[in-house]
């Protein structure tokens, strides 16, 4: 709906910055033809452009890398909005869809933007890691896809409702709010006894990723 539209360049950022997984479609060519293929990857934002990384190997990696038009979507579900009818029913959310063709981070730069996107998902754990190899870098491509064609979204309201509108207030409407929170870490099985969780991990455990 037009006036959900947000033209607001802050609040892209915040959208982008506030979330984890990016749904990445194109359409990809088959024995049979062309056919639209929708998956989740990890990502971050590098000022107006946003990275994304995957499997070198991957074939929707390397068609995104040749050229083809990728759609990248962010949404944030925000509460379910419980009207008197399913027909006014609707979600609060906030969401962004960039459109684009996408370029490969050259490798001079790749370490950085691997960098850049481990510290988006997981802020701190970068320096209390090692550092990749050269296999490890080289199984793993970047694309960079700028953020000239978005298009925002956000619906931050109550459930529609008028005086007059016929419609019987003995039934509740209203909004009842969703967010993601963080649970208890879980430390792995072959991760010896005593090994204290990691100050990036506690940080992230007592974090409010939706404020």
């Amino acid at each position: 709906m037009a006036e959900r539209q947000v033209v607001d360049r802050e609040a892209l950022h915040r959208i982008l910055d506030e979330g984890l997984v990016a749904h990445v479609g194109l359409i990809r060519q088959g024995p049979e033809g062309a056919y639209p293929v929708v998956i989740a990857m990890g990502y971050a934002r590098d000022g107006e452009s946003i990275l994304l990384h995957g499997s070198s190997g991957g074939g929707m990696t390397r068609e995104a890398a040749a050229g083809r038009p990728v759609s990248v979507a962010v949404t944030h579900l925000d509460g379910l909005v419980f009207a008197r009818t399913l027909f006014d029913s609707s979600m609060n959310y906030r969401s962004v869809v960039v459109l684009g063709v996408a370029s490969v981070v050259p490798d001079a730069e790749k370490a950085a933007a691997l960098d850049l996107i481990g510290e988006h998902l997981m802020p701190g754990r970068v320096a209390e890691v090692r550092a990749m190899t050269k296999k490890e870098m080289a199984a793993t491509m970047v694309l960079r896809i700028p953020l000239d064609e978005v298009s925002v979204k956000v619906r931050a309201y109550g459930a529609s409702e008028e005086e007059g509108d016929g419609e019987s207030r003995e039934v509740w409407a209203g909004v009842l709010p969703l967010a993601v929170h963080p649970g208890t870490p879980q430390t792995s099985a072959l991760t010896p006894a005593g090994v204290p969780v990691p100050a990036s991990v506690l940080a992230l455990a007592s974090a409010d990723r939706n404020s």
